[in-house]
């Protein structure tokens, strides 16, 4: 366990949030989640696909495309996926539902309730406007803690950071 001293002077940390798949959405919550119960000062900053993350009503979906190291435990071993199994109509659905049967199975934390960890941990939660823009996203379509900024905004927070991550 780390203590206050480890951290030398890391105590600010900025995301970049790209991607927001199902297996792209836990990385980013669970880094920042764990770097602000640790004291760090925590920002993430949603752009492109990683946006929808902060939708209030949440639909993540899992591709087995181009995910060769994707590995299913099944049947006492673990099966691949091959790619072109992905093509496949409702494979990717399928997919997703394993995914979360398995995750609720294993007592993992939901995207929701990581989402809902970062926001009671304060982690500032920054929404790309261009993105929102490009996209038409409404804000109200927007879970109310996140704030609206570009690329500026984020510059600002990660010209002050120790760690900076792009996912």
């Amino acid at each position: 366990m780390l203590d206050e001293n480890d951290l030398g002077n890391a105590k600010q940390m900025t995301i970049i949030v790209t991607k927001g798949s199902l297996d792209w959405a836990y990385p980013p919550f669970i880094l920042g989640t764990t770097a602000a119960a640790m004291d760090v000062d925590v920002t993430m900053f949603f752009t492109f696909y990683g946006l929808p993350l902060l939708k209030k009503d949440l639909n993540l979906k899992l591709t087995t495309l181009g995910n060769a190291a994707m590995e299913m435990p099944m049947m006492g071993t673990h099966i691949a996926m091959p790619n072109i199994v992905g093509a496949l109509p409702g494979v990717d659905a399928a997919a997703a539902k394993m995914m979360k049967n398995l995750i609720k199975k294993k007592g993992v934390a939901s995207i929701e309730e990581l989402r809902e960890a970062a926001i009671e941990s304060e982690i500032k939660l920054i929404g790309c406007q261009m993105t929102l823009d490009l996209f038409e996203y409404e804000r109200d379509e927007m879970i109310d803690e996140m704030e609206i900024g570009g690329a500026a905004t984020y510059m600002a927070k990660a010209l002050k950071s120790d760690i900076n991550l792009f996912i």
